[in-house]
């Protein structure tokens, strides 16, 4: 009896909805033995899990369960199955299962979530966001539609390090790996976090040179990959031999002496990432994470939109309202845009030359009004719009209905054409791209892309750069290039030309010499205006009174020290870029 209590106080009996509903409210891990009531709990491993109480004596961050999947509807897939499944919950999340009595495997991670655990409740390291994973038993995984969701759901995360983002190999690193089959779901561009390095790159952390790699990875911009191994590509394969059959074959005319020779049978084997990268020569630069468990917490740490934004299918189109409707009711436009779930990404009124007026009205240049037509949209401000919505490009084009009045008053009498006709021309007063290829052509002609010179400046504490790059990002610019720099008074002089002859430029070098400061190419449509705009008034002070929202009204503290700095014009813009980052080159051809 006394054995039978003491498994009892070890493990925790949940076998119905409510206890395990109540069990995802502890605090810190819980292991979950799942079991079937006709064979029960793994015994096998209870050795193990005694041994894990004892000696890391943590029994308000650790439990343990056994979980009957019969009377549980969450643990649902896993009914009738006689394999032992363990999952780990922290803090109320499945984030792990093993499947099988892997002792080894089960121990190691019990450990480690342990030990972060206590690092995390020191203050020695951030929580890391871990990814719910989906509850699916390896039988279904193996077969039919779960193995098609299975193989659509691997990733692995790769960070292209700083050395390749200058010299400007990342295009050629991501065309390499989407030419192998494999598919980049999300990427994005950033200066990585001291925490975020160390806990990447834990498996080197005891390497002499450690400390010297972190500040190299986090004092210029890194480029991060969420890549997965579906495609509808054949996959790179390669031969793999394996050992000779052991049965005896016949001899053949060829061996007088009776021997079968024992000859290897070649297979194709896909070859994985990391492989396909070392063959490639281009590993040095690209770091792989392919480990499930630290995939699924990276993503987080990363993407944390990552699922919701995969599911969305965001597309980009190009609107246009025409001279009257602009002038007219423009503000219902928007107001419905707003309504329909469209975020306006840009806009800007454009005079329309009477190429582009041909352009965006082709489809009527078969009418006897074409000419008529392009002389009044060439007469005036038309209202150019980049919309982003999921499905966005069809749902627009859904809104507006047919191209001609008549039309949609006979079959569409609630589309955009019908509701907002006006004028003389019998056409759709709204304009939009009809296909994505298309759209992006037509982003690019009526919203070019342009850098800016930008900078964060030493003052700013970890947590206002931080703050502020989210800003930036937010506001629709690439990071396009970013280093940490201690900038000196030749480096300094290329950022601020315009003052260096000024009677306070000694206190502006000053302030420059107290650290580093992040110097950044910011990359969007009309980039100098907008980031000046963003950045708000010179003096914090008015700042605050004129535009409270902006990076210097939040985080400015005098004109010396006003957290940002931005080129004032092109020319400036293009200088200081050249001379600071000899290696960018502009997004934008006519910049070149």
């Amino acid at each position: 009896m006394a054995s039978k209590k003491r498994e009892v106080q070890l493990q925790t009996v949940v076998n119905n909805q409510t206890l395990w509903d109540e069990m995802l409210q502890n605090k810190g891990l819980t292991v979950i033995d799942v079991y079937q009531a006709w064979c029960g709990p793994c015994k096998a491993m209870q050795a193990l899990f005694r041994k894990l109480k004892n000696e890391l004596n943590e029994d308000e961050i650790l439990h343990f369960v056994v979980a009957e999947a019969d009377n549980i509807v969450t643990l649902q897939p896993f009914r009738d199955k006689c394999e032992p499944v363990f999952l780990f919950s922290l803090n109320g999340k499945i984030i792990a299962k093993i499947q099988g009595a892997n002792a080894p495997l089960v121990n190691k991670k019990v450990i480690t979530l342990i030990n972060e655990e206590k690092k995390i409740a020191a203050g020695e390291m951030v929580r890391p966001q871990y990814h719910e994973i989906a509850l699916v038993d390896s039988e279904t995984e193996d077969t039919g539609e779960a193995q098609y969701e299975s193989v659509h759901e691997s990733y692995s995360i790769a960070i292209i390090k700083p050395d390749a983002v200058i010299s400007r190999k990342v295009l050629d690193i991501k065309e390499k790996i989407t030419r192998a089959g494999f598919v980049i779901e999300a990427e994005d561009k950033r200066i990585l976090t001291e925490d975020q390095v160390i806990d990447f790159y834990s498996s080197i952390a005891d390497q002499p040179d450690f400390e010297e790699f972190v500040s190299f990875m986090t004092t210029s911009l890194s480029c991060v990959l969420v890549i997965s191994q579906r495609s509808e590509q054949e996959p790179i394969l390669k031969e793999t031999k394996s050992e000779p059959e052991t049965e005896p074959k016949e001899p053949t005319e060829d061996q007088p002496d009776g021997k079968a020779e024992d000859t290897p049978v070649v297979r194709m084997k896909r070859e994985s990432l990391q492989e396909y990268l070392e063959r490639q020569h281009i590993s040095q630069f690209c770091d792989l994470e392919e480990d499930v468990t630290n995939v699924t917490k990276f993503i987080d740490i990363f993407f944390p939109d990552f699922k919701k934004m995969k599911d969305m299918k965001l597309q980009k189109t190009l609107a246009l309202l025409r001279p009257d409707l602009f002038h007219e009711r423009k503000e219902e436009i928007l107001h419905i845009i707003e309504e329909e779930g469209f975020k306006i990404l840009d806009q800007r009124q454009i005079i329309l030359s009477k190429r582009e007026a041909h352009t965006l009205c082709k489809e009527y240049e078969h009418e006897n009004y074409f000419e008529k037509l392009i002389e009044y949209m060439t007469s005036g401000p038309s209202l150019a719009l980049v919309l982003l919505r999921s499905n966005g490009l069809q749902h627009w084009k859904e809104l507006l209905g047919p191209i001609t009045v008549e039309e949609a008053n006979k079959n569409h009498p609630q589309s955009l054409c019908a509701q907002f006709a006006m004028g003389s021309l019998p056409v759709n007063q709204l304009y939009g791209s009809d296909s994505l290829e298309t759209a992006e052509r037509e982003i690019e002609h009526f919203f070019p892309l342009q850098s800016t010179l930008a900078l964060i400046k030493p003052h700013a504490t970890r947590e206002q750069r931080e703050e502020i790059l989210k800003t930036i990002k937010e506001a629709g610019f690439h990071l396009t290039q970013a280093k940490e720099m201690l900038l000196t008074q030749e480096e300094a002089n290329k950022i601020y030309s315009k003052i260096t002859g000024k009677p306070f430029y000694k206190d502006v070098l000053e302030m420059l010499s107290e650290g580093p400061s992040l110097v950044m190419v910011l990359t969007k449509w009309n980039a100098i205006a907008e980031w000046r705009h963003l950045m708000g008034p010179v003096d914090p002070e008015e700042a605050r009174l004129l535009a409270p929202d902006s990076i210097r009204a939040q985080f400015g503290i005098s004109v010396l020290k006003n957290i940002v700095h931005g080129s004032s014009n092109d020319y400036e813009a293009t200088e200081s870029i050249g001379q600071l980052f000899e290696e960018f080159v502009s997004e934008n051809p006519k910049e070149n």
